[in-house]
């Protein structure tokens, strides 16, 4: 990865749920990607991280408290140094209606729980190279 942002060492990704077991599952499975990783419960806070830390991957479930993830990969895209981030929509909701909606929200891909680890961090993989570009 060549275009780290703010010459960090390593890719950055910002994991929102509100689930904490999920997040501890999601933290621990994804070491073997070799990122640091930050974690946020809530929509609006992972919004805030977003623009302060200027992650490189950005994974959102979309039913989170203050403001849902669609809401806040919305707002991550109307905001000029983070709107071309990454975003992954993570959720339940079903995967007809994740797959129609997540795009019209500016969201680069989606995954549905229950997933398959492998297929995840393929996905994370595919996101990390966009940002490298």
């Amino acid at each position: 990865m060549s275009k780290l942002k703010e010459n960090r060492q390593k890719p950055l990704i910002l994991l929102a749920d509100d689930d904490p077991e999920l997040l501890g599952i999601l933290v621990k499975r994804l070491g073997v990607l070799n990122c640091d990783i930050t974690t946020e419960n809530n929509g609006a806070d992972a919004l805030k991280a977003a623009k302060d830390k200027k992650p490189d991957a950005i994974i959102l479930d979309v039913m989170m408290p203050q403001m849902n993830g669609w809401e806040a990969c919305k707002a991550i895209r109307a905001t000029p140094d983070i709107k071309d981030t990454p975003i992954m929509m993570l959720t339940g909701i079903g995967e007809s209606l994740n797959e129609m909606t997540s795009p019209l929200y500016g969201a680069n891909d989606h995954i549905d729980k229950p997933f398959d680890f492998s297929e995840l961090l393929f996905k994370i993989r595919r996101l990390l190279a966009d940002t490298a570009r």
